[in-house]
């Protein structure tokens, strides 16, 4: 009704006016007040009677699994593990071969592994049928992944000297040192200036170092003493036998390889000959300080000289030869098999080179760097030398300087 209609509901009947008020209110109250009240009793009824009555029998199991995982803790943990374990192997093995198939390498290990056959490159055509890992009749295109074994040779072996091999060449060729090839040639090997003739048989160690025949009341021991190398080097190379393993006793006349090992009294030939048993780790990133201390321990026994562009430090005693500053490792080792002998020379990065010559023994290689301090080598004779001493230099672009007024 409109404006005037409930107007004049209200002045004449006004009766109805009340009837049709209370009609409404019982309405709303019956229809939606009741209904929501409903709806909120009949939730609390479910939580009350249900929801809590689930959650205190959650909890009452879940304080009996505690108790009872407390009681019995670690009673099962080995047949979990174990379980785990078994189910992975189980899925590998499964699903391995479908996640591999494509791949070249993997498809080859299985292969071998199953005695079987599986396509391995890329232009084959049966590619179908060979999809199926196993082994099958019909013949398959294999293309063998080649493994390089690492393993030295067992025994020496002769060589005919071809025409233009040189000592550095069939060093170089069998991966041995011009040092171990020249020991086990010493009559037709005299002087770093033989010339090899072809034709001519040599005799070449499997691996650097010497080959050593037993002589009478020698020992694993003596004979590594002799070579200036640990007994376990000789025990280790996988060839050597011994008459009895638990002692390592030998018979007189075998053959003993002798990795590493350095005739005695013989002044070496090759670089690689001249490192020492223990290196000096590369240092890292590094840059010179600037400030240089000295190199090794003695006494001055030449100095800074027109002809002399170094000092030498002598020492009887010989002892370690240090890195006067930090930088690169630019030389190491006897190059021209004369003159500074084993030398080691340091690039500092600042416009300074120092060069240690002279050396025993080397303790780095080129590339490396080295902190100052670090140990280069060991104080030696080697080269155009009267006694065990160090020379030492420091080379700038405009020449060497002298080093006492640097070295503090």
């Amino acid at each position: 009704m409109d404006g005037g209609c409930v107007k004049m509901v209200n002045t004449r009947y006004p009766f109805l006016a009340g009837f049709m008020e209370n009609k409404f209110l019982e309405f709303f109250n019956y229809w939606i007040t009741d209904f929501w009240r409903f709806v909120g009793s009949f939730f609390v009824h479910i939580f009350k009677c249900y929801v809590l009555v689930c959650f205190s029998k959650f909890e009452q199991f879940k304080s009996l699994a505690v108790v009872k995982m407390y009681q019995q803790r670690g009673k099962y943990a080995q047949a979990f593990v174990h379980g785990g374990l078994a189910l992975v192997m189980s899925l590998g093995v499964a699903l391995g071969p479908s996640l591999v198939v494509g791949e070249a390498e993997a498809q080859s290990m299985i292969s071998s592994g199953v005695g079987g056959a599986v396509i391995i490159g890329g232009e084959q055509e049966e590619v179908e049928e060979s999809k199926v890992l196993g082994t099958m009749t019909d013949s398959v295109y294999l293309q063998p992944l080649t493994e390089v074994s690492d393993k030295p040779r067992a025994e020496k072996i002769e060589y005919e000297v071809q025409s233009g091999d040189t000592l550095s060449v069939l060093a170089e060729k069998f991966g041995v040192s011009v040092d171990t090839i020249r020991w086990a040639n010493p009559e037709k090997i005299k002087s770093v200036k033989t010339v090899l003739k072809a034709g001519d048989t040599l005799v070449i160690p499997p691996v650097t170092g010497v080959v050593h025949k037993v002589k009478s009341g020698e020992t694993v021991y003596s004979i590594a003493k002799k070579y200036d190398i640990s007994a376990q080097g000789i025990v280790d190379f996988p060839f050597n036998d011994f008459t009895n393993d638990e002692t390592f006793a030998l018979a007189v006349g075998q053959v003993l390889v002798v990795p590493d090992g350095v005739m005695p009294d013989v002044q070496p030939w090759s670089p690689t000959s001249s490192l020492a048993r223990v290196l000096t780790p590369d240092a890292g990133s590094v840059s010179a300080t600037g400030s240089w201390i000295w190199p090794a321990s003695g006494k001055i026994t030449q100095r800074f000289l027109a002809w002399h562009k170094g000092i030498d430090i002598a020492n009887k005693s010989g002892g370690a030869i240090l890195a006067a500053d930090s930088g690169k490792v630019v030389m190491a080792g006897w190059l021209d098999n004369a003159g500074y002998g084993n030398r080691v020379m340091v690039d500092h990065g600042n416009g300074y080179q120092t060069l240690y010559a002279h050396l025993s023994k080397i303790s780095v290689k080129v590339g490396q760097n080295v902190k100052r301090g670090d140990v280069l080598g060991v104080m030696g004779s080697t080269g155009r030398s009267t006694g065990i001493h160090l020379h030492f230099e420091i080379r700038t672009a405009g020449g060497n300087v002298n080093p006492l007024n640097y070295l503090k």
